[in-house]
């Protein structure tokens, strides 16, 4: 009942951009935290950026300086702003939200299906 949906990926060359989008819908009471993270082939799921509902954010330091993330809340949509991008940040981008469902309801993580980033040299 709830889905995150990414948009935006593709093939880049190195030094280029790719924005990626991540649409919130369903049954929504608020959102907290969104999140992207990647997993690159053979590695593990690591942390990209994050931004809270207030619009706090924090960076891996990779993409520190390059990467920026944003939020439109009465959209329930995050955003990644990808520049200056590196063959190392080749991965499968996934959105990530905190949110809950009702007012009664725990907060609870849900994950998007990914969407492919690669970045040729």
């Amino acid at each position: 009942q709830v889905q995150l949906v990414e948009s935006g990926g593709g093939l880049v060359q190195a030094g280029g951009s790719l924005r990626l989008s991540c649409a919130a819908s369903g049954s929504i009471f608020s959102i907290n935290a969104m999140a992207w993270y990647r997993q690159a082939p053979g590695k593990q799921r690591e942390l990209v950026a994050r931004i809270t509902s207030g619009g706090s954010t924090n960076y891996a330091d990779s993409v520190k300086g390059r990467f920026t993330i944003s939020r439109d809340n009465a959209k329930n949509t995050v955003y990644l702003q990808m520049n200056s991008l590196k063959p190392e940040d080749t991965a499968v981008y996934f959105c990530n939200a905190d949110l809950r469902r009702a007012a009664w309801i725990p907060m609870t993580g849900y994950w998007g299906q990914g969407t492919q980033v690669t970045v040729s040299s």
